[in-house]
C-alpha cells in the first residue's frame, strides 16, 4: 500500500509560516484531511460561528475536492468548537452543506490552539 500525502508543504498558518503536515492522506481509497479553520492566506477570518463554519467548511471541501473525492464520499467529520453554546448555529451551517447525504459525525468543544470559533476534519472513502 502506498500512501499519497496531498498539499505537503502548501499550508499556511499565522505569519505566513508553512505548516509541517499534509492537507489530506490518501490509501486504498480513503482520504484524511487535516482539521481545517476558517483561515484565508494564513490568517483567521469572519467574526462569529455561522461565518467561521462556513470558511471551514469549504476549506475542507476544497482540500476534499482538490484530492479528486467528492462531498458524497465523505464518510465522517470531526468538529471542534470553541463554545458549546455555538452548537444549534453550526448545525444549521452543517445542514447547508450535508443535509440531504449526512455523514456520521462527532462534535466536541475544545480550545483552539488558533483564535477561532470552529475547526473540522474528515475522513473520505471512494472505491480505488
Amino acid at each position: 500500500m502506498s500512501i499519497k500525502r496531498h498539499g505537503v508543504g502548501e499550508g499556511k498558518g499565522s505569519g505566513q509560516k508553512t505548516l509541517p503536515f499534509a492537507k489530506a492522506t490518501e490509501a486504498d481509497g480513503w482520504l484524511y484531511v487535516s482539521g481545517q479553520t476558517p483561515m484565508r492566506d494564513g490568517e483567521v477570518v469572519g467574526t462569529g460561528i455561522v461565518q467561521q463554519s462556513h470558511i471551514a467548511i469549504e476549506n475542507m471541501l476544497k482540500i476534499v475536492e482538490d484530492a479528486g473525492y467528492d462531498k458524497a464520499d465523505i464518510m465522517r467529520i470531526g468538529v471542534w468548537l470553541d463554545d458549546a453554546r455555538d452548537f444549534w448555529s453550526f448545525n444549521g451551517v452543517f445542514e447547508e452543506y450535508f443535509g440531504e447525504n449526512p455523514p456520521a459525525r462527532a462534535c466536541v468543544q475544545s480550545s483552539m490552539v488558533v483564535d477561532c470559533k470552529v475547526e473540522v476534519d474528515c475522513i473520505a472513502f471512494r472505491k480505488a
